[in-house]
């Protein structure tokens, strides 16, 4: 059973996140995301790069300027560039939408590591349409996520960040798995979101998801808190991803909708080593955590789902992102999960 990561550690070295990416996911790699470095990696900012006339107001809050001319003249050219990407498969114009090294000191040593490691998967994200969608503004205050062509915006520019990681991790040798982080799709049908429907939701993850598998890649969502997973299930993903140390008994709720995705070939990333409780963390072992995993399971098989089938479908990962935590503590998670994934593979005989 593989060992994936989610994104963020928090090194202010970004050689000393490479090593550990080396170290412990040598299989399936990723490309740590490094807020201690630069806010430019921070999750919500690290995919703005290239939107049309998008703007940080000086106490820090992330708008859109709609009122200015520059944002129409730039929208229009946003849309005439995405159309000649996807329509007409130019990917040298794709470049236009990179994520530089401005926005990722990691992205480039990652491409090396996949390259020189010869692997079959390598890792790649992006923040998810939901999530960025209901932090972003424009001028007025008022949430992109309610503004057709803000929305828009925000899904096709995260389908252009996913498709170039796509186009440089296929060039280096991998298939690419690009997860799509949607921690606020937690907070669906609260009351800031009633007008939110699901429909809404499964649409713009859809389009996004689309273009990934369309580009040979696969498509996994992570959200680290109690979700609806027939929201995601039904936008074609391929890997479900959870903090399964806090809620593997809120996936369980939905266990006729997880039967169907594994018995179609989709799988489960069990975020088993605690990175959000820096208390449950400092006291985990991997007895805790083989101990966590099974009851995660079980919590699947007593509604009837076939036990071969979840552990035939399973990766192990840290349960989110390590970025707010101490480097040893992060360390700590990292090792953990890489111990976790390799005595579950000499448990099941996993080759």
């Amino acid at each position: 059973m593989e060992c994936l990561a989610i994104g963020s550690l928090p090194y202010k070295n970004p050689d000393d996140a490479i090593k550990t990416v080396q170290k412990y996911f040598y299989n399936i790699p990723f490309w740590p995301q490094l807020a201690k470095v630069s806010k430019n990696e921070d999750m919500t900012i690290q995919f703005l790069e290239g939107m049309p006339s998008f703007f940080v107001s000086e106490n820090n809050n992330f708008y859109f300027d709609t009122e200015k001319e520059k944002f129409f003249e730039d929208t229009e050219q946003f849309f005439i560039d995405y159309e000649e990407i996807i329509g007409s498969r130019n990917y040298t114009l794709l470049e236009k939408f990179r994520i530089s090294e401005d926005f990722s000191s990691t992205f480039k040593p990652f491409i090396e590591i996949v390259k020189n490691n010869h692997c079959k998967y390598a890792k790649g994200q992006i923040i998810g349409p939901f999530t960025l969608a209901t932090t972003l503004t424009d001028k007025n205050g008022r949430s992109a996520i309610y503004d057709d062509t803000l929305r828009e915006i925000i899904v096709k520019t995260l389908s252009l960040k996913a498709l170039w990681q796509i186009k440089h991790i296929k060039q280096a040798g991998a298939i690419p798995i690009i997860f799509i982080d949607e921690p606020s799709i937690s907070q669906l049908g609260n009351s800031a979101y009633l007008t939110v429907s699901k429909k809404d939701v499964t649409a713009i993850l859809s389009e996004i998801i689309e273009i990934i598998k369309g580009n040979g890649a696969l498509a996994a969502l992570h959200c680290c808190g109690k979700c609806d997973w027939s929201v995601p299930i039904k936008t074609g993903l391929d890997i479900i991803s959870l903090d399964a140390y806090s809620y593997s008994r809120n996936l369980s709720i939905f266990h006729k909708d997880i039967k169907t995705f594994l018995e179609q070939g989709g799988q489960i990333a069990w975020g088993i080593v605690p990175t959000l409780d820096r208390d449950a963390l400092e006291k985990a072992d991997l007895t805790l955590m083989l101990s966590k995993f099974d009851k995660a399971v079980n919590y699947l098989t007593k509604k009837g789902i076939n036990e071969k089938l979840v552990i035939d479908n399973s990766f192990v990962t840290p349960s989110c992102g390590a970025g707010a935590l101490t480097e040893e503590l992060a360390e700590k998670a990292m090792k953990l999960t890489r111990e976790l994934s390799d005595s579950l593979k000499e448990r099941y005989n996993d080759n």
